[in-house]
C-alpha cells in the first residue's frame, strides 16, 4: 500500500491550523505595547479558533488505513537540480500530537493573563509562533521542510525562558543552554538529511520517496546515528537530559507547560517518524544501548526527583523517567508498545502540563516554589487541593486514568518483546528484565509524587503566609478543568485514541519486524555449517541435515524478497537492496 493516496483532492487543512497562530501574532505587531489586555484576547482568540479547526482532523480522520490524510503536495524551492516541497500530511502517529498542540496552547495563553504583566505583546507573538512551528514540524513530509520547522522552534522558546524565567540571574543561562543543546544537535541530523536528499531521494527531500528507496545497511547506522542523538536530546534520554531541569526551573510557567507538554514530544516523534521507520538496521544495531538508556532514564529520573527541594525541579525530573516509558515502548518495536509509547507521549503532555500549571498558581501566591514553604495547604484551598490530587493520580499512573493506559501497554509491550520479540532478538534471552526494572520506576514514581503532594497540602498551617492564601479563581478552574475532563476520558475510554494510531503503527511495525526477520535468517545461514558439523560427529549422513538447514534459509531469504512490496513503502528500489544483501551473504558450500 502506498502511503500517499493517489487521485485524492486538494485539502488546505493542514495549512490553515498551521498558519492561523502566525497570522495572529502577525495581527498583534500592530497592536501597542500598551494594550495589553488587547494582546490577551487576540491570542486566545487565535488559540481557541486553531483548536477549534484542527477537530476536523479527528471527526474526518478515516480510521483503518496507515496512509497520510488531508495531504498537501507542492514544489517550494527550486536550485539546480535540488528540490524542497510543501508537503503535510497526518496519519494515527502525528494526529494525536497535533491536536494535543492545538488543545494545549489556548490554555497556556490564559494562564498567563495575570502571571505575565510585562510586555505581554511580545509573549503572545511568541506563544503564537511556537505554536505554528510545533505544528508545522509535526505535519511536514518533507525532510528538509521538517528542519525549518524545527529550527523555528527554537527561537520563540528561546526568548520565553531568557526573558520572562524567574530569575534574572539564572534565565539567561538556562535559555543559552537549552538553545546550544538543541542547535548542536541538530547539526548532525542536518547533515542526515542532505546525504538522504542527494543519495536515496533523487535530491529531493520527500520523507515516502526516502522511505520507498531501501537505504543501505552500512550507511543506516551512522545516519541512525545522527538522528537519534538529535531527538535523545530534544526528548531528552540520559545522560542529554542536564539542559532540562534548568530550562524547566527558568521558564515562565505557560513556557514550562510548552516544553513539557509538546516540545519534549518533538523528540519521541522523531524517533517513531523518521529515525526508526528509514533506518531499521541501525535500530536494530543500537537497541541494546537505547534501551539500556530509556531504564536508565526511568529509574535515574525517579530517583532525583525524590530529592528535589524545589516542586518545579521535581516535575522536570519526573518528565525524563516518564519519558523513558515512552522511549522503551517505541523500542519494544511491537504494537502494543508503540502504541502505549505515544499514549503516553500524550497522557504525559496533559497530566505533566497540569502539574506546571498547578505549580505556577502556587508560585503567583507565593513568589516560592519550596516544598518547605507549605504544608497544610489543603484545609485553605480545598478546590485546589482536589484538582491537584487528580493531577498527581494522573501522573502516577493510578487506573482509570490516561497514565495507566500507557504504562500497562508500555511494560506489558515491552516484557513480551524482551521474552520472545525484537528486545529478545537484538538483546538477548533476558531482555525481559528491561520491563521489570522498569516496573521499579512506577512505584518510585508513586513515592515521590505522593510525598510531594503530603508535605504540600497535609499537616497543620505552620508557615503564617500561607493562612490566607486564596482558592482557585474561576479563571484558574477553567484552566484546570479540560485537562481534567481528558484525563478520566482517556482513562476510562481510551479506545477512541489507540484505534486512531493502530493502522499506522500497525504498517510500521511490520517494517520491523520484516527487518528483524531478514537479519535472523542471516544469522540461520551463517550457523548452517556449525550445525553441519556437529551432525557429522552423531550422523552417518551429516550432509543432508546441512542441506534442509541451507534449503531453509534459501527459501525464507527468497520469500522476504518476493514479500518485499509489503514493507512500508516498499517498492523495486526496496526489493533490488534487499536482493543486494542477501547476495552479500557467503554460501555455504556442500558438504562432502
Amino acid at each position: 500500500m502506498e502511503l500517499i493516496p493517489t487521485n485524492i483532492a486538494p485539502s488546505y487543512w493542514l495549512s490553515v491550523i498551521t498558519f492561523l497562530p502566525l497570522v495572529g501574532a502577525f495581527v498583534l505587531l500592530f497592536l501597542p505595547r500598551s494594550e495589553k489586555n488587547s494582546a490577551r484576547w487576540v491570542a486566545l482568540l487565535f488559540a481557541v479558533v486553531t483548536f477549534l479547526v484542527s477537530l476536523k482532523l479527528w471527526f474526518g480522520f478515516e480510521l483503518g488505513t496507515p496512509q497520510f490524510q488531508f495531504v498537501e503536495q507542492c514544489d517550494w524551492i527550486t536550485f539546480g537540480k535540488w528540490k524542497v516541497q510543501y508537503f503535510l500530511g497526518v496519519d494515527g502517529i502525528s494526529l494525536l500530537i497535533v491536536l494535543l498542540t492545538t488543545f494545549l496552547t489556548p490554555i497556556v495563553v490564559l494562564s498567563a493573563w495575570k502571571a505575565v504583566q510585562e510586555k505581554v505583546k511580545e509573549y503572545m507573538i511568541f506563544m503564537l509562533l511556537l505554536e505554528t512551528a510545533m505544528l508545522g514540524a509535526l505535519v511536514s513530509l518533507d525532510l528538509f521542510l521538517f528542519y525549518v520547522f524545527w529550527e523555528l522552534m527554537l527561537i520563540p522558546m528561546y526568548f520565553l525562558i531568557g526573558i520572562y524565567g524567574s530569575n534574572p540571574e539564572r534565565r539567561r543561562y538556562a535559555a543559552i543552554k537549552f538553545f546550544i543543546f538543541t542547535m548542536v544537535g541538530s547539526v548532525f541530523m542536518l547533515i542526515g538529511i542532505i546525504y538522504l536528499g542527494a543519495k536515496y531521494g533523487g535530491y529531493t527531500f520527500s520523507y515516502p520517496a526516502i522511505l520507498d528507496a531501501g537505504i543501505d545497511v552500512y550507511p543506516q547506522m551512522w545516519l541512525f546515528l545522527a538522528f537519534a542523538v538529535t531527538f535523545a536530546i530534544k526528548v531528552p534520554m540520559f545522560p542529554f537530559h542536564t539542559w532540562l531541569p534548568d530550562a524547566h526551573t527558568e521558564a515562565p510557567t505557560g513556557g514550562s507547560v510548552i516544553l513539557a507538554g509538546i516540545l519534549l514530544k518533538m523528540g519521541t516523534y522523531g524517533f517513531v517518524r523518521f529515525a526508526m521507520p528509514l533506518f531499521p538496521d541501525g535500530v536494530r544495531f543500537f537497541m541494546p544501548a537505547l534501551a539500556v538508556l530509556a531504564v536508565i532514564g526511568i529509574i535515574y529520573g525517579a530517583l532525583v526527583a525524590m530529592v528535589q527541594p524545589d516542586v518545579k525541579r521535581l516535575v522536570a525530573f519526573s518528565s525524563v523517567s516518564h519519558l523513558g516509558y515512552v522511549m522503551l515502548g517505541l523500542f519494544a518495536l511491537n504494537a502494543m508498545g508503540v502504541q502505549g509509547g505515544i499514549f503516553q507521549m500524550i497522557s504525559h503532555g496533559l497530566s505533566t502540563g497540569a502539574l506546571f500549571l498547578i505549580v505556577g498558581m502556587i508560585y503567583e501566591r507565593r513568589h516560592t516554589r519550596m516544598i518547605s514553604e507549605f504544608g497544610g495547604l489543603a484545609k485553605v484551598m480545598p478546590v485546589f487541593a482536589a484538582c491537584f490530587l487528580i493531577v498527581t493520580l494522573s501522573s502516577i499512573g493510578l487506573p482509570s486514568t490516561n497514565g495507566f493506559v500507557g504504562e500497562f501497554l508500555i511494560l506489558i509491550g515491552a516484557f513480551t518483546s524482551g521474552t520472545n520479540g525484537a528486545l529478545s532478538s537484538a538483546c538477548g534471552p533476558g531482555a525481559y528484565w528491561f520491563a521489570i526494572i522498569a516496573a521499579l520506576g512506577v512505584i518510585f514514581g508513586a513515592v515521590y509524587m505522593l510525598w510531594m503532594f503530603q508535605r504540600v497540602m497535609y499537616g497543620k498551617v505552620t508557615n503564617p503566609k500561607n493562612e490566607n492564601l486564596k482558592d482557585l479563581s474561576l479563571r484558574e478552574f477553567v484552566v484546570l478543568a479540560p485537562i481534567i475532563l481528558f484525563i478520566f476520558i482517556m482513562g476510562i475510554f481510551p479506545t477512541p485514541f489507540l484505534r486512531r494510531m493502530e493502522a499506522s503503527v500497525k504498517y510500521f511495525n511490520n517494517h520491523y519486524a520484516k527487518q528483524f526477520t531478514d537479519v535472523n535468517a542471516e544469522t540461520a545461514s551463517t550457523d548452517a555449517p556449525e550445525k553441519a558439523k556437529q551432525a557429522a560427529v552423531t550422523s552417518e549422513k551429516p550432509g543432508r541435515a546441512f542441506a534442509r538447514a541451507r534449503e531453509a534459509v534459501a527459501v525464507k531469504k527468497d520469500a522476504d524478497i518476493n514479500n518485499a512490496p509489503s514493507r512500508p513503502g516498499a517498492g523495486p528500489a526496496l526489493k533490488s537492496g534487499m536482493k543486494k544483501r542477501a547476495a552479500g551473504v557467503p554460501r555455504l558450500p556442500e558438504l562432502k
